[in-house]
Order: C-alpha cells, then structure tokens, then sequence
C-alpha cells in the first residue's frame, strides 16, 4: 500500500520546516557516534572509578575483552503500581548481559511521579515539569558516558516522554524501552465512573468510594484505563523503541521476564554492530508521524500534544497542532478503549491490541513502513504477538500465570494461533548470542469487533483529536469519547480562577444550567499545568442531567479524558496575556468541535477594548513554599507554551 497523500504531505512538511535543526543535531549524533570507545579514550582514575564496583569478571570483561557495557535507567520506586515490578529487572537484565558476553549497570534512577495521587492536590502542580526533571536525570545517569547502549526502564505519564527527551541527548546509542505491564483487570472502568459520579451527587460515602478505587486499582501494574501511560506504551510500539508487543503483557510470569532478557539481546544485536540504529537516527519525522497516527486511532491522551512535540524537539525536529489535525483527518479510529469505549487495555490486548492497529494502520497506509525500529525485522516485527517457546510453555499453568497477576490467557501456541487463523508462527530474529524463549504469531483479524477494528470497519472514520481556533486562542479537543450531539455548546460563560471554586459552584448547585464552564491561570506558566480531572465527575452530572454543559481551560485534564467536551491546553495562557483574561461571567462561548471553532460571541470592537485581567495574587501563592514548588519556580518563569511542548530546557 502506498503512503497516504495527507501523511506523506505532514511529513515532508515537518522534514522541511526541521531541516536546520534536524541537521545540525545529526551532526551531534554522528560525532559522538565516532568517537573512541569509553574505555580507551578516558583517564586511568576515570576509568577505575567507573567499573569499581562491577564483580572482578565483569570488570575484566569490560576493560580487557571491551565486551558491550549497557546502562540501565530505570524510574523504579515500590509505592507506585506501574513502577513496583522494576525491582527484579537489574538482575534479569545483568544476567542476561553476562551470558551474552555483555555487562550491565544501572546508570540511575529517575523521579516517578503519580498523577493519580497528586489529582487535585498541590502536588500535581510539579508533575508537568517532572517530565523534565525525569529528561535532567536521564542525562546525568548516562552523563558518565560509559555506556555502549541503554535500557530505559519506564511506563507512566511524564516518565516515558522525560526518558524519551533524556536518551535523545545521548542520540549515538542503541536504545530500547522496557515496560512492565499493566495490573489485572479489577472493578470496570465504567463502573468506577460511575461510583464517582455518585459520590460527586452525595448518593455514596467516603467509603463505598474508596472501596470501589481500591478495587480498581489493586495490584502491581499500570491502571487498566487507556490513559496517558497506556498511550505512552502504544507510542513507544509505533515507534518500534519495544521488542515488539511487549506493551501489554501483565507483570509477572515468565513471558513478562523473556521480554526484558530479549530486550537486552535487542540492544545488543545493535551495540555489536550488526546494524546502525542508534535511538537518534531511528527517532526521525516519520517515526514521529507513526506515534501521532497510531495516537489518533486508538483515542489516545490528549497529554501527547504536549509530551510529543517536545520529544521531537529533543530530535532536532518541530511539529505543532496543525500537524496533529491534519493527520487526524485521514487517520480512522480502531479501538475503543476507556475511556473511549468499555474495555480495558487488558481486554485492548486480548482483543488485537497494538499489533492490530499497526498492521491496519501499515496496510492503509497511515504509517511509514519504511522506517528504522530496534529491531531487524522493522516495523511489520510490530503487528505480530508474542508468546512463551512451546519447549517454556508448560512450566507456567494458567493458575499460575493469574496468580502473578497475568489476568489471562498466554497467547496461543502455534498450533492453536493457525487453528484460530491467525497464521503461522514467526521465529524471532534474536540479538547476539541466539537463544530465548519467545515465538511471534501473526494477530489476524480482531478477536472483539466492539474493542478494535480495521480500517474498512471504523468506530469513525477520523482519528479523535481536534484543533479549535477562534478569538479565544488555539485548543485542543478530544471527540472520540463525547457523543455527537455534544460536539457543538453554544452557552453562557462561568469563568473561575481554579477548579475549586469550579467544584465549590456545582456543590451550592450554581450550574444546573447550559454552561461553558471556563478555568483559567493553569497553564505552563501559571502553577505548572495541573490535571483538572477532579472535574470530569460534576461536569458529566450536570451533563447526565440534559444540560449542555463544556470545559474549557488553558490546562490539561487527562488521559482519561472522556464524554464532557472539554477545549483544553488554550494557548497562549490566561498569564501569558492570553484572551481567557479577557472572559467575564455571562459571555456566550462557542464551542464547535465539528468546525473546528472556539469563540466568545462578543463583538470584535468591544473585545479589543477590554482589558485582560491579571492573575489573583492568591494564585500567585504557588512560588511560596508547600510540596517543594518554590523549587519549580524558574521552570514555571521559562516554560514555552503547550503546543511547544512546555519545554524548559530551550
């Protein structure tokens, strides 16, 4: 299939308007690339200092035999679900270095932070700005440049775009990103919703809400929702960065640990020569293109409009929303997942899961097949599907494999994928050494029609992200989760300063109206661009109720983004002198997502007339001290907008 028209014309956009600063950071790569190997270019101390602590055989093997040295960077911590099942990778990852004749240390960790603890509360105002702080901590692990290629062991929301825009710094090495997994399903998506909306009304307590919570949220394990860690793993196959279908696989078990010792052989296959992808070469505009389409058909997190502008600025390469609108024009809808549908990422997975939509997605030509992956195969590797060696199979039953926390079936054996039609068994194209315990199946067609699609059988035939522009700045919307009826709100404006006095209205029972309810001083430069996802609950009440209720704000919401329409990331922001300043109570805003509009209906003499209020000096509060946010303050005073990424290194 030949590329699409609109794909290949975004792409060759972004290729021309990055041309200066994707060459120049070329040249960077390519001459860090040929420098002398680590050990024999650095001062004797240097070089005792950095291999001090290996075992005497490992150390002998690094400096004597110049064997491969692969640096771990890893955002494990043991309070987070996501990031607990990490703690055992090292070793994994070490002992299989050693039998391939390679050596492996953990370079550093890096800050994990949980937007799922931090809602609504001050310390969501650092978990923007921890994505760079994560990009900071990923240059001093690999800053003693000893390392022959990297491992980066990460997941959730600002730790894969932070490791991402870390590594890229280092773009001469071979790169590959390693997951863990998501948790077991528990209590429904849909049904924790709707406990929430119950507790928003006063129908249930305390109680029965941290009951349901808890049942959501169990296990070791990323949440089972399609939020913007979830989407971070679908990016990173898109990308070809994983060993292929390595997102969604549930931690614990044997499969879950073959995946991390092939990862290692990946790296490897690539530190040793037989092929020339180091991560920055690899990370090139059609990679980035791929991670956009492959976001837009699955109605991924709006977070990536921030996220992944500034890990292609990290490459030398510029992008913006327009690019986002254009693709999401051609670009279909393949899955539905929560909060785009019913189903978990579990049910995602068992459905067809990334390798589905990939090789739809390839097929129709809504991605570059032409494109450099970790792996040999390149990106078709990516629509297939992992499963234990039939010679492993047997020595994990299926009450163990639920007991580590798998929830599920294995993907079937080669005799039971071709009953299926799923095809033949594909043999892995494995890194240095041979050896494993994997095999690759071909998916075949989807296994739940209501979970994913193919192109000629879309939920919608575009992707769920739309562009608005207006005299209200430029925003984003996701649409794939808002009934079509509510894609249009015409409605008078309450405009709050913060979402809780949002929450402190709908509690006196000041919105049972047709609403567009506007929050504003949260972007970048305001207090760091919180989540405002405490609000979705009282806005789909008041919704659920009939009335036509919108969002809109110059901050994020979330990954789990869902039915209320909601106009987010409106740049520039309310403190950077943007037009929310200039709202007042009363004014009818237009939101269209269908025509792509974002207005306040006042005329254009009076609105240039007024003048922009300033931010409340209450606000202002968060250069003070609580939670460490005075720390923040000069990334708050140099932070780009949104739709550049909310960059602070530039």
């Amino acid at each position: 299939m030949s590329l699409h028209p609109v794909v290949a014309r975004v792409t060759e956009r972004m290729r021309q308007r990055s041309a200066a600063t994707r060459g120049d950071y070329l040249q960077r790569v390519d001459a860090a690339a040929a420098r002398e190997r680590s050990a024999d270019r650095m001062g004797c101390a240097n070089v005792a200092h950095a291999f001090a602590a290996l075992p005497g055989r490992d150390k002998f093997r690094v400096v004597a035999e110049r064997v491969p040295n692969i640096g771990i960077v890893t955002s494990y911590n043991d309070m987070l679900s996501a990031h607990a099942p990490f703690a055992s990778y090292p070793d994994i990852i070490k002992d299989e270095a050693r039998q391939r004749g390679a050596t492996a240390q953990v370079a550093g960790g890096v800050p994990a932070m949980c937007d799922g603890v931090t809602q609504g509360l001050p310390g969501m105002e650092l978990s923007l700005f921890s994505r760079d702080v994560i990009a900071q901590a990923t240059a001093v692990a690999l800053s003693h440049d000893v390392f022959d290629a990297a491992l980066l062991l990460g997941i959730c929301d600002k730790i894969v775009p932070g490791l991402m825009i870390g590594v890229l710094h280092f773009g001469h090495l071979p790169a590959v990103f390693v997951p863990g997994g998501p948790m077991a399903s528990g209590l429904s998506n849909s049904e924790k919703a709707k406990v929430r909306e119950q507790a928003a009304q006063g129908l249930v307590g305390r109680a029965e809400l941290l009951g349901a919570e808890s049942r959501a949220y169990h296990s070791p394990g990323t949440c089972t929702f399609y939020g913007t860690a979830n989407s971070n793993q679908m990016l990173m196959e898109a990308m070809g960065l994983h060993v292929p279908g390595t997102a969604f696989v549930n931690p614990g078990g044997e499969l879950r640990e073959q995946l991390t010792r092939e990862a290692v052989r990946t790296a490897l296959s690539i530190a040793k020569g037989r092929r020339h992808t180091p991560v920055g070469r690899l990370v090139d505009e059609r990679a980035i293109v791929n991670a956009m389409a492959a976001l837009l058909a699955t109605g991924g997190s709006t977070n990536h409009l921030i996220h992944w502008v500034a890990v292609a600025r990290a490459a030398g390469i510029t992008i913006d929303w327009d690019d986002f609108a254009q693709l999401s024009a051609v670009v279909p809808l393949l899955a539905r997942v929560y909060p785009n549908g019913s189903a978990d990422v579990n049910q995602f997975q068992a459905a067809g899961g990334p390798g589905f939509v990939i090789r739809e997605l390839l097929d129709a030509g809504l991605m570059h097949e032409d494109v450099l992956t970790v792996r040999e195969g390149g990106i078709r590797e990516f629509t297939c599907e992992p499963a234990l060696a039939p010679a492993l199979t047997p020595a994990l039953s299926q009450g163990e494999r639920e007991q580590h926390g798998q929830g599920r079936s294995a993907p079937p054996s080669p005799t039971e994928g071709e009953e299926h039609g799923q095809g033949r068994s594909l043999p892995p194209p494995l890194g240095e050494g041979g050896g494993g315990g994997i095999v690759w199946h071909d998916i075949g067609p989807s296994r739940d029609p209501q979970v994913v699609r193919p192109t000629s059988e879309p939920f919608s035939r575009t992707g769920g992200l739309k562009l608005l522009t207006g005299n209200l700045g430029r925003s984003v919307i996701k649409v794939s989760a808002v009934p079509a009826d509510r894609h249009l709100v015409e409605a008078p404006a309450r405009v709050f300063d913060g979402q809780e006095a949002l929450l402190a209205a709908f509690k006196a029972g000041e919105l049972e109206c047709d609403v567009v309810c506007v929050v504003r001083w949260q972007g970048p430069r305001a207090n760091g661009m919180p989540e405002l996802h405490k609000l979705t609950p009282p806005l789909a009440v008041l919704q659920g109720r009939g009335f036509r209720v919108a969002l809109v704000t110059d901050g994020r919401m979330s990954g789990a983004s869902g039915k209320v329409p909601a106009a987010i990331h409106v740049c520039p922001e309310a403190s950077a002198g943007g037009p929310l300043a200039k709202l007042r109570d009363g004014d009818v805003v237009r939101l269209d997502a269908d025509a792509g509009v974002l207005q306040a209906l006042v005329t254009d003499a009076e609105w240039s007339a007024r003048e922009a209020a300033t931010m409340p000096q209450a606000l202002r509060q968060a250069d003070g001290h609580g939670t460490g946010r005075e720390l923040f303050a000069s990334f708050r005073r140099n932070a780009l907008s949104a739709e550049e990424g909310a960059c602070t290194w530039l």
